[in-house]
């Protein structure tokens, strides 16, 4: 008995995978001419920071917008150096920064200290979850300001109100952050530690917490730009120093040089911590995105 011959592929039977390997190279090659074309990342945004400058002399100088809703540049940079002297609020700028520097990272500390284990706690324990996460669901999406009576009915008008105000602010992402990251550690991985010997204890920290570090890290930058956007509300209570407290003032005598000055300032504080988180989660995390 004869086995059957299989008859003879014809030209398109190999034409087409050829065609398609083809395009995929010729894609890739056209992906990677167009990400050496690209400028730098860095010299897109000094061209963006550049032309919106520019564009904001240019109004200002123009007359286009009143100095009562867009001061000109120079009045801000006149404004920020009255404000060195104290020739403002009576108090010079570095005391107003340190003052609200004080209080952002203090909160911020806290809220890393008790968030990253309530998070890691509540994502491995689901009886904790369900307790916990009716709480923090319900107040993280108040914002800051609802809840600023009772944080002073409660702990009066002192530094510790101040700091509990950005406290649970950057409490929730923090929190939750850590709990998604929970689940980052595969079951083969925590199985595996486990045939080997490992305890509990060490399988939530050589296997869970590396794991969970990317999701952390990413909680603790978005809880560091909440507290600095709740910065303005706490230091409403009965401050007398702090960047807040001096654009709350500036704005109640319609000195819009010095709040543009404030926001300004707060923003670079800000983006200085997220630079600084950014490196971090760099070389904590060099994997991340690559595996």
């Amino acid at each position: 008995m004869t086995r059957p011959v299989a008859p003879p592929a014809g030209p398109g039977a190999t034409a087409a995978p050829d065609a398609a390997m083809r395009a995929l190279s010729s894609f890739r090659r056209r992906r990677l001419a167009m990400r050496g074309a690209a400028p730098p990342a860095w010299l897109i945004s000094l061209a963006t920071v550049t032309i919106a400058l520019v564009a904001w002399i240019a109004a200002t100088q123009a007359g286009l917008v009143k100095p009562l809703f867009l001061p000109r540049p120079g009045s801000v940079i006149g404004a920020f150096s009255n404000a060195l002297d104290g020739r403002i609020d009576g108090a010079p700028l570095l005391d107003h920064v340190l003052a609200s520097l004080m209080r952002v990272v203090a909160a911020f500390v806290l809220a890393a200290l008790v968030g990253i284990p309530v998070g890691l706690a509540t994502g491995l324990n689901p009886t904790l979850r369900a307790a916990l996460d009716p709480f923090i669901e319900f107040y993280r999406p108040l914002p800051p300001l609802a809840y600023l009576p009772l944080v002073i009915i409660w702990f009066g008008i002192g530094e510790t109100s101040k700091i509990l105000l950005i406290f649970l602010a950057c409490f929730a992402p923090v929190a939750l952050a850590a709990r998604a990251g929970v689940s980052a550690a595969s079951v083969d991985q925590v199985n595996a530690a486990r045939a080997l010997g490992a305890s509990r204890v060490q399988v939530v920290r050589h296997v869970v917490l590396p794991a969970a570090l990317p999701d952390i890290l990413v909680g603790l930058r978005i809880g560091m730009g909440v507290g600095w956007t709740t910065l303005v509300a706490a230091e409403m209570v009965a401050a007398s120093t702090g960047i807040g407290q001096m654009v709350l003032n500036a704005s109640n005598f319609l000195r819009t040089d010095i709040v543009v000055m404030g926001i300004l300032l707060i923003g670079a504080l800000a983006g200085a911590f997220e630079f600084g988180m950014r490196r971090l989660e760099r070389r904590l995390t060099p994997w991340k995105g690559k595996v």
